[in-house]
């Protein structure tokens, strides 16, 4: 027996699970789980360990402490992690090591400004790490005048560390046995004030992107990307190596590498993709392999048409994941460019691993009919879904349409279980982000857009795969370039007139919602036309020029209209919302992050003035202190419930009174 709908908070309150890591014998396997907090009002990330021989899972920290980025020792024995440690607000990430389940977990480093990534060495005695040293000169300074910065000249760049697990255990017990004013080493150094790690380099005038380090523990291989930001620059990356014994860095010649690369077993080769000059947002990304004894490279032809990852590099080869259509695949590569299918056809992978010596795959999968669980050799080993099978729930189907210049679109039609298709259902899309993400056929899990709940309340639900998409090629990511919001509007309104012709949408009830790329298209979409009653832009860009000024990834514009806004205004008002403001008939809500770094709140700004000038009902919510992604329980719930009441009330007549949220205070 169903009991019911999903409700709000329950949607919030579903663990995500991501990042699983297996050992190199299979026989242990790590991942995380993302739990709300409703008391402190957090999402909490904890790693949980399973252990394949018992069938058993674990978590390695206690509710209120978080950890995550679990890495396997080579010898498959010891769980490393990061979590917080350190007094109140000083706390900072941390490397940890988990030796058996009895035992408590010891914290390896003490970097001052934490850790950001690590790896373990090849010989399991230490870590390399990375982290962000505060420049002392800046610090002195805040100190003095107070806190600014030079724009773009004041970048913190990582630095590459080393430190030995048998000096710090070695430490930790002499501190079990020994009184402190009696710990000290044969020239007199008292044990507290010894430095258990060395720096091994830091670049003042790049970042370092990701590293590994070769089996014989001799060299650290690592990508480095120009300042000021990671994400602005990736297309400016070089490939570079760092010699241990003669602590000297050598540039390989190799440029415009993704992060994505992974070191042969033997360490003589290394496989890695790159990015296409000018298109890296929406070409395929070429698959390179350098031997690295003889500096030849070589230049792998998939058969697949698809952005790619690699997952990892093993005796058997290279195991990569790419999109198609709704499925996200995980296959082994052969030599000759051929991918052998390891995942079935109805399966959507969002994280996966390989075990190093024994080829076993786990990985986070969904299906149509199975929310995403963690998955070994094709067994499930956890069940954090099984609500699912308690609550009535959106039956989703994917179907495709021709857009308005002829090009075929899919989306995922979501309608409830007693579904009639001979009636007319009010209609609702949820436009996903980007552009080069995907909506997917699989049980509902987003914690931003109440779904579920509209289904309930009668509606149907539309979520487009738009032009730009991944899954669909890369002619289809493409076709965008030069012609963001007007295609975007053809593919999404071509879908709503075939819904209307199909009989199933009332073209008198119909609203629009997304966030980012989305909360774009939805602005886009609601001032370029008056067909859809109702909107919500949830962290919207709303002019491409304001954008461009205040965004921290300035080149994205550039990659999808081609132009600064000095060479080519037309373009930037071509596809900007506000400048069909004119237009405006349709009653929107604008959800928006005060500390939103990718798409700045001034976006949020323009479109709610101009709005108010013309008259248009409108809300504007600001939530404080969020970022560009959701990242509170409560906040999300927030955004929810506002949602499904603006979309009750314009689109079925409901009352308003508790948008504000504020029904549930004592007076």
């Amino acid at each position: 027996m169903k009991n019911g709908y999903f409700t709000i908070e329950e949607i919030v309150s579903l663990p995500t699970l991501k990042n699983p890591v297996i050992n190199s014998v299979g026989s242990m396997v790590a991942y995380i789980k993302v739990n709300a907090d409703w008391d402190d009002n957090e999402f909490r990330s904890q790693v949980w360990i399973y252990d394949v021989e018992k069938d058993f899972s674990y978590p390695v920290t206690g509710f209120k402490t978080e950890s995550s980025m679990p890495l396997w020792s080579p010898d498959s024995q010891i769980l490393a992690y990061l979590s917080k440690a350190g007094e109140n607000s000083e706390k900072k990430k941390q490397i940890f090591i988990k030796r058996s389940p009895e035992e408590a977990a010891i914290q390896i480093t003490n970097a001052p400004n934490g850790v950001d990534s690590y790896k373990w060495s090849p010989d399991g005695k230490g870590f390399f790490y990375l982290s962000t040293p505060e420049d002392e000169a800046i610090k002195k300074r805040k100190e003095l005048y107070g806190d600014f910065e030079y724009v773009d000249k004041e970048y913190r760049t990582g630095c590459l560390y080393y430190v030995s697990i048998d000096k710090v255990i070695s430490k930790f017990e002499e501190a079990l046995k020994t009184p402190k004013d009696m710990r000290k080493r044969p020239d007199d150094k008292e044990v507290e004030t010894e430095d258990l790690t060395e720096k091994l380099f830091g670049l003042e005038d790049f970042f370092i992107a990701n590293f590994a380090i070769t089996p014989d523990s001799k060299q650290v291989l690592f990508i480095v990307v120009p300042p000021p930001s990671l994400m602005n620059n990736m297309d400016e990356s070089e490939l570079c190596v760092f010699d241990l014994e003669s602590k000297k860095i050598e540039k390989l010649g190799i440029s415009r590498l993704r992060p994505d690369f992974r070191l042969s077993p033997d360490g003589r080769k290394l496989a890695y993709t790159l990015t296409k000059e000018g298109f890296p947002w929406q070409s395929n990304n070429p698959l390179e392999i350098l031997d690295l004894e003889t500096g030849e490279r070589e230049r792998i032809h998939i058969d697949v048409d698809s952005i790619i990852e690699i997952v990892a590099y093993t005796k058997k080869g290279l195991y990569i994941s790419w999109g198609e259509g709704t499925r996200i695949k995980i296959g082994l590569l052969d030599p000759d460019g051929k991918v052998e299918t390891l995942t079935d056809d109805n399966s959507t992978v969002f994280w996966a691993a390989v075990s190093s010596d024994t080829d076993k795959l786990v990985c986070i999968k969904a299906t149509p009919t199975e929310p995403f669980e963690v998955y070994l050799e094709g067994k499930k080993i956890t069940d954090e879904g099984k609500i699912y099978k308690e609550r009535l729930t959106s039956r989703k189907q994917l179907i495709r349409w021709k857009s308005l210049d002829g090009v075929e679109i899919e989306g995922v039609l979501s309608t409830p279980p007693d579904f009639d298709p001979s009636k007319r259902y009010p209609l609702l899309l949820i436009v996903h982000g980007g552009p080069t993400w995907l909506s997917f056929d699989v049980p509902t899990f987003s914690k931003t857009y109440p779904l579920e709940q509209f289904v309930e309340k009668g509606f149907i639900v539309l979520e487009p795969n738009y032009r730009g998409s991944d899954g669909y090629g890369e002619e289809f990511r493409r076709i965008n370039y030069r012609n963001l919001g007007i295609g975007d509007y053809a593919d999404v309104i071509s879908g709503v007139d075939y819904l209307i012709e199909k009989g199933i949408a009332d073209p008198e009830r119909i609203g629009i919602m997304g966030w980012s790329q989305g909360g774009y298209i939805t602005a886009f979409c609601s001032l370029y036309s008056n067909r859809f009653k109702a909107a919500s832009v949830g962290a919207g860009i709303s002019d491409w020029i304001t954008y461009y000024y205040a965004t921290d990834i300035h080149n994205f514009t550039v990659y999808f209209l081609g132009e600064t806004p000095w060479n080519d205004e037309e373009i930037y008002k071509k596809t900007s919302p506000m400048t069909y403001i004119k237009n405006a008939s349709t009653p929107t809500l604008i959800q928006h992050g005060d500390n939103d770094q990718r798409v700045p709140i001034p976006n949020a700004y323009k479109l709610y003035q101009g709005l108010k000038d013309m008259g248009v009902p409108v809300e504007f919510v600001i939530f404080k202190e969020m970022g560009h992604g959701i990242h509170k329980p409560g906040i999300a719930r927030a955004i929810m419930k506002q949602n499904l009441i603006w979309f009750s009330h314009y689109l079925l007549g409901e009352p308003m009174e508790s948008f504000y949220l504020k029904d549930h205070v004592d007076d």
